[in-house]
Order: C-alpha cells, then sequence, then structure tokens
C-alpha cells in the first residue's frame, strides 16, 4: 500500500519532514539494536527511544469542550483520572487496533466504576433506559475530547441497556447487602492476586455467588437463566465500584477482564483454501507452502495487537484448523513462523508486538508521545498443536508451553492527526527512507 494512500495530502510534507529528521538522528546516533534492554528475567525492561516523538507543545486533548446533555446523573468528576486513562487507552487512532487487550476492557471497566460512585448517592445499581443513553453519550463525549476515538461504542459494542439493570431483579443497594455476604464479597475482591486469580478464581467464584443469590430474587425457587445471572454479575462488579475507590475498583476490574481475555484467540480467520492447497501435500514444495503461509499469517497482522497468552491460542487454533484441512507437517517449524507474527507488526524493522498478558495501559507523554509495552525482543516458535492441547488460559498445570517472553520492552509511537504510528505509516516507511537517507 502507498503511502500516499494513508496519509492525507495536507500532511506528506510534514512526512517527509520527520523522516529526514529520522535520517539525521540515525546517522549521529548508536543503532537501534545497541540500545536494546537487557532481557534477562532479573532485568527491569528498559524503553527503547521511541522512533519519532511529536512537538513537546502538542496538547493531549482535543482542545475542544464537549456540549453534554444536562441529563445524565452520573459525577464524571468522580473518576476523572480514571476517565483519563480511558481516553489514552482508546486513542483516537490506536483504539481498533487495542480494542480487545487494551480499550474496551478500560472502557467497560470505566462505566462500572461511574455506576458505582453514583450509586452511593442513588441507593441503586443502575440507570433508566433514558438516562442511559443520555449518560453514555456524554460519556463518549468527554472521552473524544480528550483524544479518544470517536466511535468506541461501536467498536466496544457497547449500548445503553448495558447501563441498565438488563434482566437482573435486584439493583437496590441496601437489599443487596441484606441477602449477600458483603465482607465474603470484599475480601475475596478487594485486593486481586494478578498472578493466582485467573486460575484460581477466587474473586470470580465469589463474584458469582453473588450473582445467582440476587437472580434468584426474580424466581420462584427455580434456577434463574444463564444470562439473568451474567446481567446480575455486572450489578455485583458495581457494588465492588461502590465500595473500592476508583483506582482500586479499576485494578480489580481491568485484572477480571484480562482472565477472559487472555483464554481465546480474537483473531478472525480468512479462507485457507490457497494454504491448505500448497502444504497439504505429504511432498508438498516447502518453497510455495512457506509463501502461502507466510501469506496467510500478513492478513492475521492486520487485525489486531494480542497478548503473548491469545498468540499462543491463535497459533493452535490455526494449527488445528490446518491439521483438520490434513495438513499433517508443521508448517510453523518449516517455515520459521513464531508467535509475534500473529500480532500487528510495529516499527521499521516490522517486528511483531505481543502485548503482556496482565493489564497495561496505553501512556501519553508531551515528549515520546503515545507509547504502549509490547515485546521486541523474543522470537518464540509458535507452537505446533497435539492431540491432547489445552488453551493457554486453562491453567493445566501439566501443559508445557514454551517459554514467555522473560521481560518486555516499551515500543513508543507517535500520533499526527488522525494517523497511527508506527503501525500504518512506519510500516509503509522502509522505501521512502532510502529515498530521504540516500
Amino acid at each position: 500500500m502507498r503511502v500516499q494512500d494513508l496519509v492525507p495530502s495536507s500532511l506528506i510534507l510534514q512526512l517527509f519532514l520527520l523522516l529526514l529528521l529520522l535520517c539525521l538522528y540515525r546517522s549521529h546516533s548508536i543503532p537501534l539494536h545497541a540500545m536494546a534492554p537487557d532481557i534477562s528475567p532479573a532485568a527491569d525492561p528498559q524503553p527503547f527511544l521511541p522512533l519519532l516523538a511529536p512537538s513537546p507543545l502538542t496538547p493531549f486533548t482535543t482542545g475542544i469542550l464537549p456540549t453534554l446533555s444536562g441529563l445524565c446523573r452520573l459525577n464524571f468528576s468522580a473518576a476523572e483520572s480514571i476517565m483519563m486513562v480511558t481516553a489514552t487507552d482508546c486513542w483516537a487512532s490506536f483504539a481498533p487496533y487495542l480494542a480487545n487487550v487494551v480499550c474496551c476492557p478500560q472502557f467497560d471497566a470505566t462505566l462500572m466504576i461511574l455506576l458505582g460512585q453514583y450509586s452511593k448517592s442513588s441507593g441503586v445499581l443502575n440507570l433508566d433506559a433514558t438516562n442511559a443513553n443520555h449518560c453514555l453519550s456524554d460519556f463518549e463525549k468527554i472521552l473524544e475530547s480528550q483524544g479518544a476515538n470517536n466511535n468506541l461504542r461501536k467498536i466496544c459494542s457497547i449500548h445503553p441497556a448495558n447501563l441498565t439493570e438488563a434482566s437482573c431483579p435486584l439493583v437496590d443497594v441496601n437489599k443487596f447487602e441484606s441477602i449477600v455476604d458483603s465482607s465474603k464479597l470484599l475480601a475475596a475482591c478487594g485486593k486481586l492476586d494478578h498472578i493466582n486469580e485467573c486460575c484460581h478464581q477466587v474473586c470470580q467464584n465469589a463474584i458469582l455467588d453473588a450473582a445467582k443469590i440476587i437472580a434468584m430474587k426474580g424466581t420462584s425457587g427455580t434456577l434463574p437463566v444463564n444470562s439473568t445471572v451474567d446481567d446480575c454479575k455486572n450489578i455485583v462488579f458495581r457494588w465492588l465500584a461502590n465500595k473500592l475507590d476508583p483506582s482500586s475498583a479499576n485494578v480489580v476490574l481491568r485484572g477480571l477482564s484480562n482472565c477472559k481475555v487472555n483464554k481465546v484467540c480474537p483473531l478472525v480467520f480468512p479462507e485457507m483454501k490457497n494454504l491448505t492447497t500448497e502444504c497439504g501435500h505429504t511432498r508438498s514444495n516447502q518453497t510455495s507452502c512457506c509463501k502461502a503461509v507466510e501469506s496467510y499469517v500478513a492478513h492475521l497482522q492486520e487485525q489486531s495487537f494480542i497478548t503473548n497468552l491469545q498468540a499462543l491460542n491463535c497459533a493452535a487454533s490455526l494449527g488445528m484448523r490446518l491439521q483438520k484441512a490434513n495438513v499433517t507437517q508443521n508448517v510453523y517449524y518449516l517455515c520459521h513462523i513464531n508467535l509475534k507474527d500473529f500480532s500487528l507488526q510495529v516499527g521499521s524493522q516490522e517486528s511483531g508486538c505481543l502485548l503482556p498478558s496482565l493489564p497495561s495501559d496505553v501512556t501519553y507523554d508531551k515528549t515520546s508521545g503515545i507509547g504502549f509495552i509490547c515485546d521486541l525482543n523474543d522470537s518464540i516458535e509458535a507452537p505446533w498443536p497435539s492431540a491432547s492441547f489445552v488453551p493457554a488460559g486453562s491453567c493445566n498445570q501439566t501443559t508445557k508451553l514454551p517459554a514467555l517472553p522473560a521481560a518486555t520492552s516499551a515500543q513508543s509511537g507517535l500520533y499526527m492527526k488522525d494517523l497511527m504510528f508506527p503501525y500504518l505509516v512506519i510500516s509503509s516507511m522502509t522505501a521512502l527512507n532510502l529515498l530521504v537517507c540516500i
């Protein structure tokens, strides 16, 4: 794809000047690989220098005050710092590519926190349908004024109904506390153990138990349907956000969301007919097979950033699909396919970025720009699935997984108006660099 197709014409000159500055930087500095951090397990990850940086005067917000409805009862100032985190996590250009792992979990958590804080004065853990519509609209406008994407409702599949009680029959705070063991729930979820929670599910089980109890209030002794229990789990999340300060609630909610995120592969696998044709024969041509594999993986790389655990599941999922299509040879080993090949590619070397499996937010700095943590050091071979494959998030202690990245390095990107750096532009910069730098 040509850079002209990605960059508005008014920005071509700016892009050219940035490339020139980059070349001057490279010609007077040490090689990037010399700045790579120590990736031994004992070392704290040290960030790379950003490839490019915006002007120190570049504002974080759009500078436009949002026009709010005046009809929303939520107190947005009660979670002001959390909303700033959300706006950065859902930054305009990055949001679609970080939606699954970073943006949408944070977006959901912030809404839970706002409803939890609201319940302190209202005594209820929900909004009615009309108020929910106004509040979601106002929430989006505030985030957009702080630099967030203007289409988060669609990106994260959030609707006004997500702010109501849905099918859960109990939303009153006092009634909730009269039938649920509040102290037990707070003890289980007040401080989340991010390392062990996803396997031992101490907090998750406590939330499920509480959700089942309040869901039973709408039945006549019969077991509630799963959808009602799920809706009541959202009520329990809001109650926790009532009892915890916004920062602590955010840590808990993000940690719980990551347990769910890391269990699945979020990628959509396109038609693989050409891949199975080239690699499906016992004596298939290795060169043509690997070209087909690389072409297929390149389409996967256009979708989103994923975590290292998600990459394990994506590699296994694709491998099992290929095995069902009679591709018996380990094409990952044959064609040198690594885990990071399943994620978006970043930087001038087009190296795959695997996000950490624990919650990690996008950062903003006036000097270094928009950045997020990715691993650019490890080349872990994608595992070809065996008959005994167990998903990476299943916590089966007998399952042997390849070593995950021992440390991560920060790859900072640049934003310029509506461009996404480094992926959308830097991936197309190689040819231009030659023109400018020679």
